[in-house]
């Protein structure tokens, strides 16, 4: 039996819909603009741009949503909305029309981001993870299996806070299909089971702040819910 210097900590886990066990969490992988009205809206070029990745740390996840408290060093926390893939079969360099052999399921998910401490760093040249991983930075809903949902490749996807709509879209207007997506990732990593990769937001980001209840939709997934709670709570 193997001991540890300190004490180990709990395997990052979420809900698998419709049964008791659950999805163990390895790594995250995200895409950065990946509807081409998000590209505009941040200023990418959709249309020349190729995929680019960043990552979140497992611990990051937040199972089934709930309280999120505000992160620290920011003043401008943003949404993203987003589908995820659940990776159940190892893989490298994964052919787009093998891809589909390698996902678990599918999940809702939502990218926060300090958009501030992000910019800050853009603008400097550096890594940005700053802005991307930290903890509760991406909270997730339950998996939903393959055998249950099929390969969602069309379907609304919509985040609300206080009830307004602010980011709307439909997953088919994916610049990077799921396929390929996976393709491209797995020439970079070797991915395992175990790991998530969100798969880009729409238009529409914007700021939250602590009180903010917010609800993201993706149709055949479900939905998932947080609440922005003051810092440290």
């Amino acid at each position: 039996m193997t001991s540890y210097a300190i004490p180990i900590w709990p395997v990052p886990s979420v809900p698998v819909a419709g049964r008791r066990d659950r999805f163990p969490v390895r790594h995250v992988y995200c895409i950065g603009r990946n509807y081409a009205a998000h590209a505009r809206e941040m200023g990418g070029d959709p249309e020349r741009e190729p995929p680019f990745f960043f990552t979140k740390p497992a611990y990051s996840v937040v199972p089934g949503g709930g309280p999120i408290a505000y992160p620290p060093r920011t003043a401008d926390l943003h949404h993203e909305i987003e589908m995820v893939v659940a990776i159940g079969v190892a893989g490298a360099a994964i052919p787009p029309e093998r891809a589909r052999e390698h996902i678990f399921g599918y999940c809702v998910g939502i990218d926060l981001t300090r958009r501030d401490l992000q910019n800050q760093m853009r603008e400097r040249k550096r890594p940005w993870d700053v802005g991307k991983s930290f903890a509760m930075a991406a909270p997730i809903g339950a998996v939903h299996p393959v055998a249950g949902v099929g390969h969602p490749r069309a379907g609304a996807i919509r985040f609300a806070v206080n009830g307004e709509t602010r980011q709307s879209g439909d997953l088919a207007n994916m610049i990077w299909s799921v396929e390929d997506l996976l393709a491209e990732l797995s020439t970079l990593y070797t991915l395992a089971p175990g790991d998530l990769i969100f798969t880009g937001t729409p238009a529409g980001v914007g700021a939250l702040v602590p009180g903010d209840r917010c609800e993201g939709a993706i149709e055949g997934l479900g939905t998932l819910a947080i609440e922005i709670t003051p810092p440290g709570l």
